[in-house]
């Protein structure tokens, strides 16, 4: 119970790699250099075919077992994000405002080693499609590789992700059955009013006092309009108004965003801040409008492959460190376009201590990479193996 030998034995070297990513990070559809980089990986590697440029920034490596069977997708994300680091850590980004602060260069390293491990030992039939995907913060990488034909130039017949979990322990491994992430969509409501000199406010039509009523009255929609049994988040995040002391701007802008796990209760917290919008925006004699962004559509595990993957996990750090029911995440994570379209399943593993993901203090924890990357492994031989 733990970690295969093989990749143990290369942890130095995967940690070298994931270190070198992480000082040399790249945002989503600008990973030329990780991409890069992989790519030489795999093909030093030996893995049977390497193919670039697929979503724009994609790599995709095949790697082909002993004998014909199917094929399994494993897949990681390859993006940083837009946010200055402040880990101290002596191999921090030398790109000012660009920050692996969600671990996907831990992700990369993760699959690089199964793919590594896989390729020297082929302990499995038919092939395993090793996915290197871009742009996976809000800019929809998953879709842009499916797009170009990743799914028609390399067949899944199932297909697993991994994330990071700094909220829980090193060597956890949690996932659930069917509805695991949450939907996402964003917002701009875009007022208009009528500005004035600040000492005037009575010549204005305040746009900045409708802004601030609309913040208020948006978050009675979850609290008085979708039921208690259901999840809802819609959280204003910027707040854009004015440039002067003394001037009364003309409009004002709000932006947020919108979790749900249920399609009609995103149409219904879609239909009430137009309502609400349209109707303070007046009382005050403003306008306003609502426009809404889909983003990413809930994350849907399948209960068979969560069961086997589960199996897998539990061999590798103990049935007791194995979570097969945790309660869905409001995140959301673009993995789930191709969850839409290939069954499988995506897992968390956990890791001690690192700071909130999406923080600039966030530290990925290398211990957990063979953890990672022998999960991953192990459920390709397993799913591979004469079934």
């Amino acid at each position: 119970m733990q970690p295969i030998e093989h990749i143990l034995n290369h942890a130095d070297e995967l940690t070298a790699i994931r270190r070198d990513i992480h000082a040399h990070p790249e945002i989503g559809f600008q990973e030329t250099r990780t991409a890069a980089l992989v790519a030489d990986c795999l093909r030093r590697w030996g893995v049977d075919r390497v193919e670039t440029g697929i979503g724009r920034t994609g790599v995709v490596g095949v790697i082909e077992g002993r004998g014909d069977g199917p094929a399994i997708g494993l897949r990681a994300d390859m993006d940083a994000l837009p946010m200055q680091e402040e880990t101290g850590l002596a191999y921090s980004s030398v790109n000012p405002g660009v920050f692996h602060g969600c671990g996907h260069d831990g992700h990369t390293a993760m699959l690089l080693g199964a793919a590594q491990y896989l390729a020297a030992t082929r302990d499995f039939n038919g092939r395993v499609h090793v996915i290197f995907q871009p742009a996976e913060e809000g800019l929809g990488g998953a879709p842009a590789m499916m797009a170009d034909g990743l799914f028609e130039r390399f067949p899944c017949q199932e297909i697993y992700g991994i994330h990071n979990w700094p909220n829980a322990r090193t060597g956890w491994i949690g996932t659930t059955p069917g509805v695991a992430m949450a939907a996402s969509s964003s917002f701009d409501v875009t007022i208009t009013g009528r500005g004035a000199h600040g000492a005037m406010p009575q010549q204005a039509i305040d746009p900045v006092m409708v802004a601030v009523t609309l913040a208020q009255a948006f978050q009675t929609i979850v609290s008085r309009n979708v039921g208690p049994q259901q999840t809802a988040i819609l959280s204003i995040t910027e707040l854009h108004a004015g440039s002067a002391y003394n001037v009364i701007p003309d409009g004002a802008v709000l932006r947020g965003t919108i979790r749900t796990f249920d399609p009609a209760v995103d149409a219904l917290i879609t239909r009430r801040m137009q309502e609400i919008a349209e109707g303070v925006a007046a009382a005050f004699g403003a306008t306003a409008t609502v426009a809404t962004n889909p983003g990413y559509p809930t994350l849907i595990n399948s209960a068979d492959h969560v069961a086997a993957a589960c199996r897998v996990a539990a061999e590798i750090v103990g049935p007791q460190n194995v979570d097969a029911a945790i309660a869905p995440l409001t995140g959301s994570e673009d993995f789930a376009f191709m969850l839409a379209r290939v069954p499988g399943a995506y897992l968390m593993v956990g890791q001690t201590g690192g700071g909130n993901l999406h923080n600039p203090g966030y530290r990925f924890d290398d211990s957990i990479i063979p953890i990672g990357a022998s999960l991953l492994a192990r459920i390709a031989e397993a799913r591979l193996s004469n079934r």
